[in-house]
């Protein structure tokens, strides 16, 4: 019972990665990678790394997520602005 209160303890719990920026998640990323392609790790090490790359992954996912929202909106309000339908 009280692993089961820890692990959703530590899922109410805010990620840290979401305060990286998008550039600071990206390279950390690329060193995840770098350290995957180099080797020389255990598996669990390997393991531990391909999970923090998912989760810088995901990072790097939100922030060109949000890029797209942001250019589709200005496009659109730009479109909507057009006198004639120039």
């Amino acid at each position: 019972m009280a692993e089961q209160q820890e692990q959703q303890g530590a899922a109410a719990a805010p990620n840290p990665d979401d305060a990286l920026g998008y550039e600071h998640a990206r390279d950390a990323l690329l060193d995840v990678v770098r350290q995957l392609e180099n080797g020389g790790t255990s598996l669990e090490e390997s393991l531990a790394l391909w999970e923090r790359g998912e989760q810088l992954a995901k990072v790097c996912q939100r922030w060109l997520d949000g890029a797209r929202a942001r250019l589709d909106a200005a496009l659109a309000a730009e479109e909507g602005g057009a006198p004639g339908g120039e």
